[in-house]
Parts: structure tokens; C-alpha cells; sequence
């Protein structure tokens, strides 16, 4: 995903249009803008907190992370973190669990991240940088020429429905699954402080409130349509589905710890997300064992989806 757009007075500027999409921060942070829709962990070279806002590597799917932020002091911990530039963010979309991406060769074990060129953002990018990759950092225009030309060797984007208008397939024919660095990825809706202090309860109440809801049918349209999709790029663009195995995913994991240990290292407010984030994994992920895993198992089993 790249930085959407960002809301001058009363016009709304794709990126590109008014700054390139990843200036979008520096836009409303410093008040030329009032608003930006974006994923928020573009802006991790800032301070590594920010891709917590995100998705971070084996981190929260949609509903963990909604309990976080709205249950689990997550909103409280972003609000500390944008108040440092400036900007007050909210949830405003999401995509739910993405793809592990696309690949132009077989993926069989941790060493054929070796030399590969990959456009990943976020903490995920750092993970496969620790696998002997190159991390690329593209907005989404930019990607499918990379790919084409041989500039890059692989991509991840969001899942079947969006990836499918990009025609990745054209340049990489194995779709890799699942994805390790994106379980959740939320869209940010960051706005101006300076902006948000001026404006009435009411206004802030409505404003929350249509991010709230575009957080919700976000979710549920990409629900709708990445099943069906996937069925289209496998049977009429030849696309080839893989699962990363267990040792490909073991490396995944090793490599984020080290990258975690990184990132608590960094300063104080980033631990204090992280031992936030941390523990309502460990809170509401222990729940959904129990429920929905074993629930949605056991259902797929006797119905055999």
C-alpha cells in the first residue's frame, strides 16, 4: 500500500497531484495540508513506532487490532507518538491478512531470499534485509514496471482483488502464501493537531465516526472479493499458488526477533508500544485460538471448505 491522498481546505489531492505520496506526512504535519490517508508505516524512518499503526511482522490481524487500539491502549500510545509530529490519527480502513507476494521463481528455503531485490515496506522490509534480501521501497504506481523490467525480483502489494488490477502475473507467476509481515495492515486517517484541537466535539465526534465505518466496509469488501479473485488469477491468468514452508516461515521468525530487539532499542515511547502491542497479542490472540481458529476449523471440516 502507498499514501492515498491529502485533504487541502475543502479538495482532496491523489498522490502525486499535490506532493509525492510520500511526502503526505510532511504535508499535514507541517500544516500546508489538514489530512492524509495513508499506511502509517511508510513514515518508520521517523521513529519505528509508526509501523505498529500499520502491520508489523507476525503482529495483529483485523479484529486484534481493533481490540488494540480501541480496548487495549493502542489509541492512547498512537496519540503520544503523532503528537510528537504534530498529527492525530485514527483507524480508517483495512485489508486484512495480505499475500506473502509475488515471485518470479520458486521459493524452497530461507536462501533463496539471498540477493533477491523485493519491494516490501515497513518492519517486514528490515525482516527479509536479515534473510540476505534487498528491500525496495516503491508506492504502488511505481511497482509494475520495476517488476517488468527485472529491476525488482518479487513484490507484495495487499491480496487477490487489488493485486489482480495491478497484473503482477504478467512479470511473476508464483503467488506466494501466507503473508508473514502484513496480518492486518490498517490505513490511517492522520490529520493536522493543530487542525484537530481547532475543531468542535462534534466535529471530531463525526469525523471519528466516518473512520470508524470506512474501517469497517473496507474490511468487509476486501472479504468479499479476494476469494473470488483468486479463483480468477489461478484458472484464467495460470497465476500459480505456494505456501511458504515451515522452514521459510522458522526464518521469518528468527529474523524478527532480531528486527523487534531493533526496534525496542530505539527509545523509550517505542518499548512502551511494543510491550503494548506485545501483550494484546498475547491477550486477545489466546482468546481467538480458542474461538474463532477452532471454531472456523472445525466448521471448514465438516462443511470440507
Amino acid at each position: 500500500m502507498a499514501a492515498r491522498f491529502s485533504w487541502t481546505g475543502h479538495r482532496r489531492f491523489a498522490g502525486g497531484e499535490r506532493v509525492k505520496p510520500f511526502d503526505s506526512f510532511d504535508e499535514v504535519a507541517s500544516g500546508n495540508a489538514q489530512m492524509y490517508h495513508a499506511a502509517d508505516y511508510y513514515w518508520k524512518g521517523k521513529h519505528p513506532g509508526w509501523a505498529y499503526y500499520t502491520a508489523v511482522p507476525f503482529g495483529l490481524t483485523y479484529t486484534e487490532c481493533n481490540a488494540w487500539i480501541r480496548f487495549g491502549g493502542g489509541q492512547e500510545l498512537w496519540d503520544e507518538l503523532a503528537a510528537d509530529f504534530g498529527l492525530k490519527c485514527v483507524l480508517c480502513g483495512n485489508t486484512g491478512v495480505q499475500m506473502g507476494g509475488w515471485f518470479r521463481k520458486e521459493m524452497r528455503s530461507p536462501n533463496d531470499f539471498k540477493g533477491l531485490k523485493m519491494r516490501i515496506p515497513g518492519l517486514g522490509g528490515d525482516v527479509i534485509a536479515k534473510l540476505g534480501a534487498s528491500q525496495v521501497s516503491l508506492p504502488g504506481s511505481q511497482i509494475y514496471e520495476n517488476l517488468v523490467s527485472g529491476a525488482i525480483d518479487a513484490t507484495e502489494w495487499v491480496g487477490p482483488w487489488n493485486d489482480s488490477f495491478m497484473k503482477f502475473y504478467e512479470a511473476a507467476k508464483y503467488y506466494y502464501y501466507p503473508g508473514f509481515h502484513e496480518p492486518g495492515s490498517a490505513l490511517s486517517l492522520g490529520m493536522n493537531k493543530k487542525f484537530w484541537d481547532g475543531l468542535s466535539k462534534s466535529d471530531q465526534l463525526t469525523i471519528e465516526a466516518a473512520a470508524a465505518m470506512e474501517n469497517d466496509v473496507m474490511m468487509a469488501e476486501y472479504n468479499a472479493k479476494n476469494g473470488a479473485s483468486l479463483a480468477k488469477l489461478i484458472k484464467e491468468q495460470g497465476v500459480q499458488l505456494r505456501r511458504f514452508n515451515d522452514d521459510i516461515y522458522d526464518a521469518f521468525g528468527d529474523a524478527t526477533a532480531e528486527v523487534f530487539e531493533e526496534v525496542r532499542a530505539h527509545s523509550e515511547l517505542a518499548r512502551k508500544i511494543d510491550d503494548s502491542f506485545v501483550r494484546s497479542r498475547q491477550d486477545v490472540g489466546s482468546w481467538a485460538k480458542i474461538a474463532d481458529q477452532e471454531y472456523m476449523a472445525q466448521r471448514n471440516r465438516v462443511l470440507k471448505i
